[in-house]
């Protein structure tokens, strides 16, 4: 049974930094992309970053691009979310995510087969 557990979410004020984990058990955890979602209260879930198995190929949403870099540590089972420069839209509950496939476009609505409980970020401005 596929686990993913994630770690490191809190309060922090406009400007500030703060490094999401989420560490992964019951699967072949460096032959899946892993990715980062969010939703805030009231708005769609929203994709955030996904990265590839490798590590090689990334992918961020508009809304983070230069500020957020998703990272892995396959011998760790684990993967990273650090965040940079967080606003108060940042906002959200963010959620691990991963599957065993890499597509070639990636949107808020692309399947990922397993989800973590989620941990709360919350950026005051």
């Amino acid at each position: 049974q596929v686990q993913l557990v994630e770690s490191g979410g809190g309060l922090v004020q406009a400007g500030g930094s703060l490094r999401l984990s989420c560490a992964a058990s019951g699967l072949t955890f460096s032959s899946y992309s892993m990715g980062w979602f969010r939703q805030a209260p009231g708005k769609e879930r929203e994709l955030v970053a996904v990265i590839s198995w490798s590590a090689l190929s990334t992918y961020y949403a508009d809304s983070v691009k230069g500020r957020f870099t998703i990272s892995r540590d396959n011998a760790k089972n684990t993967v990273y979310l650090q965040m940079n420069s967080l606003k108060p839209e940042d906002t959200a509950v963010y959620y691990c995510a991963a599957d065993s496939r890499w597509f070639t476009r990636y949107s808020d609505r692309t399947p990922f087969s397993s989800w973590g409980q989620g941990t709360q970020v919350t950026v005051s401005s």
